[in-house]
């Protein structure tokens, strides 16, 4: 049988927009050891959340800041021990300090100083996987609910993305609000001088992130939106957990589930495509 080749595409096919915590770094030693870190500091040492905790809370599909998603499950435990959560007295700025010191480091507000969490995280992605959806003449681009610092650090320090579209945790409501994902593809179409609209992918890897593509093809019907699922490191440590969890992400609208996101190529993109 000889393969069908197809020509190179001579202008952009379609837009790929990545989530970034879990699809491209590993943050289960990170960001999610801040959380529980945060957790433990603010309930003086009787819980700490377990992955499988923190799992539950994103699954709700509204806790995409972690900085709030730290501060539910510290109401949470207090409402557990039966004080209701208008008695507890949490300082929210203290808790974000908190947690930053624990990501970052001390000198949170300084890159060159950092020593936290964040320099250790595993990349998932490089240069030479964008280069290909580049070749492929699939535009991309980042929204994250990390912050800008963050999101920088990683895409342009660690991996070395050179000038990425990007919006961050201060550029748009938190997801699964879809206007930072309306963002993206707009600045990404005007770097390519595209007029007509073309089909969109968001690949992440929560609930949250799906449903921001849903609700983004309800606003906005004029052109295809595709939730792509990303199976972050932590939940591929049994059969059982990453089944699960890739029937949660099916279940929240993914058309296609991944389990890193260098699965999903310019041929898969076009499989997406129709």
């Amino acid at each position: 049988m000889i393969d069908r080749i197809r020509p190179e595409p001579t202008a952009p096919v379609a837009i790929a927009v990545f989530d970034i915590d879990g699809v491209i770094r590993d943050v289960g030693g990170s960001y999610r050891r801040a959380l529980a870190d945060t957790v433990e500091r603010f309930t003086d040492g009787a819980y700490r959340p377990t992955p499988e905790d923190i799992d539950r809370l994103k699954a709700e599909g509204i806790w995409n800041n972690d900085w709030e998603g730290s501060q539910e499950l510290v109401l949470r435990y207090f409402e557990s021990q039966g004080t209701d959560r208008s008695r507890v007295s949490i300082d929210f700025e203290t808790l974000v300090d908190f947690f930053q010191s624990r990501y970052r480091g001390e000198d949170a507000e300084n890159p060159d100083n950092w020593t936290g969490y964040i320099c250790q995280e595993p990349l998932l992605a490089d240069v030479p996987y964008f280069d290909r959806l580049t070749k492929a003449q699939i535009l991309w681009g980042f929204f994250s609910g990390a912050t800008r610092g963050s999101a920088s650090y990683i895409l342009q320090r660690r991996i070395g993305l050179a000038d990425p579209v990007l919006v961050a945790m201060e550029d748009a409501p938190g997801k699964p609000d879809p206007t930072g994902l309306f963002a993206t593809v707009k600045q990404l179409e005007e770097r390519a001088e595209v007029s007509t609209p073309l089909p969109a992918l968001y690949a992440g890897d929560t609930v949250a992130d799906l449903y921001a593509v849903a609700k983004a093809a309800e606003a906005d019907p004029s052109r295809s939106w595709i939730g792509v699922g990303v199976l972050p490191p932590h939940v591929q440590t049994t059969p059982e957990r990453q089944a699960e969890y890739t029937q949660l992400l099916t279940e929240a609208g993914a058309k296609l589930v991944v389990k890193t996101v260098r699965e999903l190529t310019p041929e898969r993109v076009r499989d997406l495509l129709g």
